[in-house]
């Protein structure tokens, strides 16, 4: 008896190794570059492509803190979770400071600041409006509102009903805003990603969070190629590519009137909802790149550059020297132009080959990258 107990424990023990071996052999086993990860958050997508050497190991480590890490921005930011940290600051009684998390604390900085330098076209309290013209969470009927309802919680908007301590990390509502992050949030989980891939050591990839890019390095490692984004715009109901710009340890934001919109007595309304008037954006401005080190400051200017249109809008991105493209509808035809920052930043052969034209440093003077 004593003979049989320890053959099998012996048996038991050469069963185990095996299995621990196979793991090893798994784990460890080198992937074929570029390895893509993909899935679903925020109510769109995520695809994080990676150029580096890895292991299955690693990249399943990987793949487990980018779900982390997009979990945490969606637990605190989303307004279509009643669990969320935003909607209880929503719910936090006026006039209160709310203990918030460093990651909130940082994306209502970022936006109280781009809704100054943006004389309000960013404006994060907006979503009430946003509910309002069935947009948000919400899920109204999709359809034109009245002028009461539209005046009535147009009082209400104003960056200004939202004051923050960043040293304490607390902020509290002046006034009954409902904050709506939508705008920004997606632009600063891009950076969380980005930010956890930089701690793991990865050092080319390309992080696409719903459209919003960031990249490292290059796709290429052996042949040093860089990243390719294509800018697109709406053809026959179809995304085409109006542009290919090479990226390099850069992210860009892009925000457009063509993805999401109703459609009521034969009017078209967009998503876009210019927080000065209520209303959705009715000029020919068709999209807005920004291209930024940060994604989260990329993104909240995209939107306001968006609400603001070509000409105000340019005026801003030259004021605070952004790097900004912008598709501008004109008489059935797409217009391609650039602030100075972008031609910069690109360099003139590019931008020249591309047709894209450059706005002057002049708000009523604009010139060509050909110089005509």
């Amino acid at each position: 008896m004593r003979q049989g107990r320890h053959l099998w424990c012996y048996c038991g023990v050469v069963v185990l190794l095996t299995i621990a071996l196979i793991g090893c052999s798994e784990t460890d086993r080198p992937l074929e570059s570029p390895v893509k990860l993909e899935g679903n958050i925020f109510g769109t997508f995520y695809q994080v492509t990676m150029a580096d050497s890895l292991t299955q190991g690693q990249v399943n480590a990987i793949e487990a803190g980018i779900e982390q890490e997009l979990e945490s921005v969606d637990q605190s930011m989303s307004t279509y979770r009643d669990d969320a940290e935003l909607m209880a600051f929503n719910r936090s009684p006026l006039g209160e400071w709310q203990p918030l998390s460093d990651g909130l604390i940082d994306v209502l900085a970022i936006s109280q600041s781009i809704a100054e330098s943006s004389d309000g076209a960013f404006d994060i309290t907006i979503g009430d409006l946003v509910n309002l013209w069935s947009f948000g969470p919400e899920a109204r009927p999709e359809e034109v509102p009245s002028a009461q309802e539209l005046s009535d919680r147009l009082a209400r908007v104003g960056f200004d009903a939202i004051e923050l301590d960043t040293q304490a990390l607390e902020a509290r509502r002046i006034r009954d805003v409902f904050v709506d992050l939508s705008a920004i949030a997606k632009g600063h989980a891009t950076d969380r990603v980005a930010a956890y891939l930089d701690q793991q050591g990865v050092e080319n990839y390309l992080v696409n969070l719903g459209g919003d890019l960031i990249t490292r390095g290059v796709r290429d490692v052996d042949e040093q190629t860089a990243w390719r984004v294509g800018i697109e715009v709406p053809e026959n109901g179809q995304q085409r590519a109006q542009h290919v710009l090479p990226l390099d340890s850069i992210s860009v934001a892009t925000s457009g009137d063509y993805r999401n919109y109703f459609e009521a007595d034969g009017q078209r309304y967009s998503h876009t909802i210019d927080p000065r008037t209520g209303q959705p954006i009715t000029h020919d401005l068709a999209s807005v790149s920004v291209f930024h080190p940060s994604n989260a400051w990329a993104d909240g200017w995209a939107t306001a550059l968006m609400v603001a249109g070509d000409e105000e809008g340019m005026s801003m991105a030259r004021d605070h020297d952004l790097n900004v493209l912008m598709l501008v509808r004109e008489g059935g035809q797409w217009r391609s132009l650039a602030s100075p920052a972008f031609a910069q930043h690109f360099g003139d052969e590019l931008v020249e080959s591309l047709e894209i034209e450059v706005a002057s440093a002049r708000a009523d003077d604009r010139k060509t990258a050909t110089g005509n």
